[in-house]
C-alpha cells in the first residue's frame, strides 16, 4: 500500500501531525486540511484513497464534508473514516449515515492507526486514484 495518497482533516494541529507523521513513515503521501473548506480546495488538486474525517470542524462538519464528498463522483469512492474525540453512543451510527467508511476515536492509538489505514485500503470500496 506504500505510496497511497492520504487525506487528513482535523481542527487539531497535533492530531493532523501524529497521524502525518504515523502515515508518513509506512509510505503513505500525506496531505493535511484544517477544516471543509480547505479540504474541498486541497481535494481540486490531491485525489487520495483515504480521508482520515475529523468529524468536530470548524463551520461545516466531517459529516456534512462526507456527505458532500460521497455524492460527488469525481469523489464517491474515497475511502472515508470518521475521526471523533466525542465517542458517544450513536456517533458511529451517525458516521456510516454520512457515507463514513469507518470509525476511529480519539486520542489515536499511535500503534493501531497504521493497520487500520492499511486494512480499510486493502479492502477497498473504490478504484485507486490516479
Amino acid at each position: 500500500m506504500s505510496g497511497e495518497r492520504i487525506l487528513i482533516v482535523d481542527d487539531h494541529p497535533t492530531n493532523l501531525k501524529l497521524a502525518r507523521v504515523l502515515l508518513s513513515a509506512e509510505g503513505y503521501e500525506v496531505t493535511t486540511a484544517e477544516d471543509a473548506l480547505q479540504a474541498m480546495a486541497v481535494l481540486k488538486d490531491f485525489q487520495p484513497r483515504l480521508i482520515l474525517m475529523d468529524i468536530q470542524l470548524p463551520g461545516m462538519d466531517g459529516l456534512e464534508l462526507t456527505r458532500k464528498l460521497k455524492a460527488d463522483l469525481r469523489t464517491g469512492d474515497i475511502i472515508i473514516l470518521a475521526l471523533t474525540a466525542y465517542a458517544m453512543k450513536g456517533d458511529e451510527e451517525k458516521a456510516a449515515a454520512a457515507g463514513c467508511d469507518g470509525y476511529i476515536s480519539k486520542p489515536i492509538n499511535t500503534r493501531t492507526l497504521p493497520g487500520i489505514v492499511a486494512q480499510h485500503l486493502a479492502q477497498g470500496n473504490g478504484q485507486p486514484h490516479d
